[in-house]
C-alpha cells in the first residue's frame, strides 16, 4: 500500500428489529424505584432516586439508575420526556457536586 493511503473498512451491519438486546435481561434486586417514577417531573425523579429507600447505596446509585433508563429508552423516548430526564440528571449531578449548576439565560 502506498504511503499516506488508508484501507477502507466495510460498512457496519445495521440491526434490523428481531434480536434480543442485552438490556432486556438486566434486573436488579438492590433497588426498586416506584412504578411510573420516570414519568414524573424532574424534581420528583431526582428526589426519589436520591432517597435511601430507592437507592440504599446513596444518590450515586440513583444517578446510575437514571442514566441506565435514559440509555435503555434510546430513540423510543420522546424529545420532551428525554429533556425532563436530562433535567433530573443535572439536578442529581449538582446534588453530588459533579457539575456546577447551569446559569440561567438572561440572569445577570
Amino acid at each position: 500500500m502506498p504511503a499516506g493511503q488508508t484501507t477502507r473498512r466495510p460498512p457496519r451491519a445495521t440491526r434490523r428489529g428481531g434480536g434480543r438486546r442485552w438490556v432486556r435481561s438486566v434486573t436488579t434486586v438492590s433497588t426498586d424505584p416506584p412504578r411510573g417514577l420516570f414519568n414524573q417531573d424532574a424534581q420528583t425523579i431526582a428526589r426519589s432516586l436520591a432517597s435511601r429507600r430507592v437507592s440504599p447505596k446513596g444518590p450515586a446509585s440513583g444517578l446510575r439508575m437514571l442514566l441506565f433508563y435514559i440509555n435503555r429508552g434510546g430513540r423510543g423516548l420522546s424529545p420532551t420526556r428525554r429533556a425532563e430526564l436530562q433535567k433530573a440528571k443535572r439536578l442529581m449531578q449538582s446534588r453530588l457536586g459533579r457539575r456546577k449548576p447551569r446559569a440561567r439565560r438572561g440572569a445577570q
